[in-house]
């Protein structure tokens, strides 16, 4: 009996540790481990999020650090559509008038006659001039929440050393592909129009034009670059909300129409002026000349930086009338002709639920069910039902990106759109988070849960590479040309949980999607008729106080 008991548990030990949810951990995955400790012990000698040191999770939301840009295809001398138009004399925050033509008045303490950086609204600008100039394929990489320390983290783990302190870094595809010697670096302002505007969904007004606090950039107190801090470490933080700072943080909202549109506008807008009239995009723009149009995210398809790249409303939180926009139906901002609709539609938003909730965050329109896009829009979009989109959802037992692939090839040979959700229904409906070293096993971050997934979550979706490369098959069958927006959005919620492990992982597959852009663009195109804008909408407030920290120790020989 006793050996029949040992056999037992033997095969139990053998079935659970071959599975492929079992845990490697915690001896293998060394920033799962920091992370881990982070949040136990409240504090961590490698890291803090916030200006104070003794709290590890001080900080949770965004900031006004300055942030990183790399350009792919601009160094070919076309005006404009390179940054050099934009960076270090040519910066427009040496320029008064400049910046009177960015915020619509002089921000305090933002002029500064030795900027090498150039503004957010200048990533539209290129975008803008690569399409004057008869560029065939534009494209805008947003690592949501993505600052020059969050980059470094990840570069430390993956580098297995600490290889640079300022610059461009290494590591990382993103910052060691040269695009054939096109490639360029450059550092730009965030900062919004203004925060603390109040509006009515129903109505699509702004209430409060100009809200609470201006935006603008003081280098003295927020740093001279990326990499170099300012005098006042509470400064990065400021908003209509709290004491800190003299100007406002930004949102994701604001930001992504910065470099869609080419102006600043309140926090929580899409699309729209700081009184709250819509404003056309590059992606309008384009379509009009012809060009199909696309955007691919890792979190909900309607969450700011996918919305902000075709729908117009005065709240970014109004998902499913941005959902309409981004699909070609009338909307609470359309209510009478629709506008044409994004040629690709791919990311997150399945299946998480939300009741009404009584008109503030979304307007009387609201359709009880899933709370990013409504079944009835999806239902309506689909070629199936009369509609232009060939439309793959998340389905139980088919692998996602076996499922994505069929809906890929169909949309090609039947000539339609393309629209896939995918998610974690319980999760926000994001794709799960890959972590740090690739299990989908995350650690705990500043709400003390980690997310665990079923072996559906992860089978059942692709990943944001996959989306990307299908994006890239659909798009490209226009020969006029495409514009696309790709969202690795998981790096903002990871950052907001103050969570290492989740954030250098969406780092990682982040990088693993602009790889599918570069080799498709070698096999496919070439960097003459091709430009690449790859950035962040905003940062947020790690800070590296131990760079060997994040490096793994190396393995000891057998």
């Amino acid at each position: 009996m006793k050996l029949a008991v040992s056999s037992i548990l033997l095969v139990l030990i053998l079935l659970v540790s071959n599975s492929p949810l079992a845990a490697k951990k915690p001896q293998a995955d060394h920033i799962r481990e920091l992370q881990t400790t982070a949040i136990k012990n409240k504090k961590s000698p490698a890291a803090h999020w916030g200006f104070d040191p003794n709290n590890y999770t001080q900080w949770s939301s965004h900031s006004l650090r300055l942030i990183p840009v790399y350009t792919f295809g601009t160094q070919n001398g076309v005006h404009g559509c390179n940054l050099d138009s934009y960076i270090g004399k040519n910066s427009p925050y040496r320029d008064e008038k400049k910046l009177e033509a960015i915020y619509g008045f002089l921000p305090e303490n933002t002029l500064n006659l030795k900027a090498k950086y150039l503004d957010q609204t200048n990533l539209y600008d290129i975008q803008k001039a690569a399409l004057k100039a008869g560029k065939k394929n534009i494209i805008l990489v947003v690592f949501d929440g993505m600052d020059w320390d969050t980059t470094r983290a990840a570069a430390l783990y993956y580098n297995g050393a600490d290889k640079y302190k300022s610059g461009r870094g290494t590591g990382l595809h993103f910052q060691d592909y040269t695009a054939d010697g096109t490639s360029q670096f450059g550092f730009m302002v965030t900062a919004p129009h203004n925060d603390g505007s109040n509006v009515d969904v129903n109505t699509q007004k702004v209430l409060n034009p100009g809200g609470k606090m201006r935006g603008g950039y003081n280098a003295k107190k927020g740093g001279p670059t990326p990499w170099k801090a300012g005098e006042d470490k509470k400064y990065l933080i400021g908003s209509s909300s709290n004491k800190y700072g003299e100007h406002a943080y930004p949102d994701s909202a604001n930001t992504a129409s910065s470099m869609t549109t080419g102006i600043k506008s309140y926090n929580n807008a899409i699309n729209v002026d700081p009184n709250g009239a819509p404003v056309a995009t590059i992606a309008h723009e384009a379509q009009d000349k012809g060009y199909s149009v696309g955007v691919v995210t890792s979190v909900p398809i309607t969450h700011a930086t996918p919305a902000a790249a075709y729908a117009h409303n005065v709240s970014r939180n109004d998902y499913q009338d941005l959902a309409r926009d981004l699909l070609g139906q009338t909307s609470i901002s359309h209510p009478e002709e629709a506008m044409s609709g994004l040629d690709v539609v791919l990311g997150g938003g399945f299946g998480t639920m939300e009741k009404p909730t009584g008109g503030k965050s979304h307007g009387k329109n609201f359709v009880p069910g899933w709370k990013y896009i409504s079944e009835e829009t999806i239902n309506k979009a689909d070629v199936k039902q009369g509609g232009k989109y060939t439309v793959a959802l998340r389905t139980p037992q088919v692998k996602g990106k076996v499922g994505l692939k069929q809906a890929t090839a169909a949309a090609i040979k039947n000539k339609t759109r393309l629209l896939g959700v995918y998610g974690v229904e319980k999760y926000a409906a994001h794709l799960p988070f890959q972590t740090a070293d690739g299990d989908y096993q995350p650690a705990p971050g500043k709400k003390n849960s980690a997310e665990v997934y079923s072996e559906s979550d992860i089978a059942e979706n692709p990943t944001l590479a996959d989306m990307t490369e299908s994006a890239l098959s659909v798009l490209s069958q226009n020969k006029q040309g495409f514009w696309l927006l790709v969202e690795s959005g998981d790096v903002d919620w990871s950052n907001h949980d103050n969570n290492l492990d989740n954030s250098i992982g969406a780092v990682k597959s982040g990088d693993h999607a602009f790889k599918v852009i570069t080799e498709w663009v070698e096999k496919n195109s070439n960097w003459d008729e091709t430009i690449v804008i790859l950035t962040a909408d905003h940062g947020h407030y790690l800070n590296i106080d131990q760079p060997e920290a994040f490096i793994p120790p190396k393995k000891e020989a057998k």
